[in-house]
């Protein structure tokens, strides 16, 4: 059975930069799940599927980029760069305040690329999920590549 990841995305505000980054995650669609930062390996032959339904209170693996900021007009952002081979796969993960989301995507393509070249992999896929929030009063961004 092959592996199935999904890549998914949110921003949202709060009262406070907890409760921000909060509704983020719920917004991207794991904020009801115990998330463990892992590196960023991707086995030969996964599957990335649509973001199903998760078991609240469950443990998921996940590479996360998230932002967070409290300074009203602040732009936001978060990326996921994911590159498949056909033996592997690499997640970059890139975010910001107050950056041009074009190179904070760039900057992760850039990244992902690099990885795979210094594994000897050649690039089939590329695909990147990226975000950005105008910040009201207290606002975070989440892009993640979850492990299901």
């Amino acid at each position: 059975m092959n592996m199935k990841v999904s890549i998914t995305s949110g921003k949202s505000e709060g009262p406070t930069r907890l409760n921000a980054f909060d509704n983020a995650l719920i917004d991207a669609g794991i904020g009801d799940v115990n998330l463990i930062k892992v590196s960023s390996i991707i086995p030969a032959n996964a599957q990335i599927v649509r973001l199903p339904p998760l078991e609240t209170g469950s443990t998921v693996n996940c590479v996360l980029s998230h932002r967070i900021s409290n300074s009203r007009g602040d732009l936001i952002s978060a990326a996921i760069a994911v590159a498949l081979s056909d033996n592997m796969g690499c997640v970059a993960e890139n975010g910001g305040i107050n950056k041009d989301p074009k190179i904070i995507r760039e900057d992760a393509i850039f990244m992902v690329e690099y990885m795979m070249r210094k594994r000897g992999e050649k690039i089939k896929n590329l695909i990147v999920e990226e975000i950005n929030h105008k910040v009201k009063e207290c606002g975070a961004v989440v892009a993640a590549l979850v492990y299901l």
